[in-house]
């Protein structure tokens, strides 16, 4: 799904949603784009080439998103929820992590850094805006994708940042796979029961 129409679709749903509308969580894949955060420097853009830029609403810096790496937006009311956006922030990179850890992979997290790194390499990214106490945008997997367009950009603001994916950590899973295994995982530190199954066009599903 191009990545404009996701994010009008993201802000639409929050600002019409009440305090009884069901939370969401939306799985999907966008074609190459650069998204800048509230907070980004255009020294970190270092030659875009033809991929488009796009400044948006989220906090942080500047990050790649491109075919082959999970989209995962996190559309929860918060107050409903009685979490905070650091314990909100903790609580996806935990999801993450033991996502990475159920394929046998050890990661970790930076508290200067959101996101989840292996072995100092990034391998999600995470970025979120808060509206009337709901959120909305969310992570970034890398699963097999062109990792190439990181090197045009100060991925997240840092120089030189180490960008990995599953594919070159020895993960050999389809996106639907990963799909499955994280809503899993998502649902159980949300208290949610995961009901719904995930359909193949990644269209919004409620949980």
């Amino acid at each position: 799904m191009d990545y404009l129409p996701a994010w009008e679709a993201m802000r639409e749903f929050t600002d019409q949603r009440t305090d009884e509308t069901e939370d969401e969580i939306w799985l999907l894949e966008h074609p190459s784009v650069f998204t800048q955060g509230q907070a980004g420097k255009k020294e970190h853009l270092l030659e875009p080439g033809s991929i488009p830029v796009i400044q948006i609403d989220r906090g942080g810096q500047i990050t790649y998103h491109g075919p082959g790496q999970l989209i995962c937006y996190i559309l929860l009311n918060i107050r409903r929820l009685n979490l905070t956006i650091k314990k909100l922030v903790n609580l996806l990179e935990q999801s993450i992590i033991d996502l990475l850890h159920q394929y046998g992979i050890n990661s970790d997290r930076r508290d200067n850094a959101p996101g989840i790194y292996v072995d100092q390499a990034k391998v999600a990214a995470l970025g979120l805006r808060v509206r009337k106490g709901c959120t909305f945008h969310g992570l970034a997997l890398n699963v097999n994708m062109d990792l190439e367009p990181f090197s045009r950009i100060n991925p997240c603001g840092f120089p030189g940042m180490s960008i990995t994916q599953l594919s070159e950590l020895g993960i050999d899973r389809t996106t639907s796979e990963i799909n499955n295994d994280l809503i899993n995982i998502l649902c159980a530190h949300l208290n949610y029961n995961s009901k719904n199954i995930i359909n193949e066009s990644y269209l919004p599903i409620n949980i």
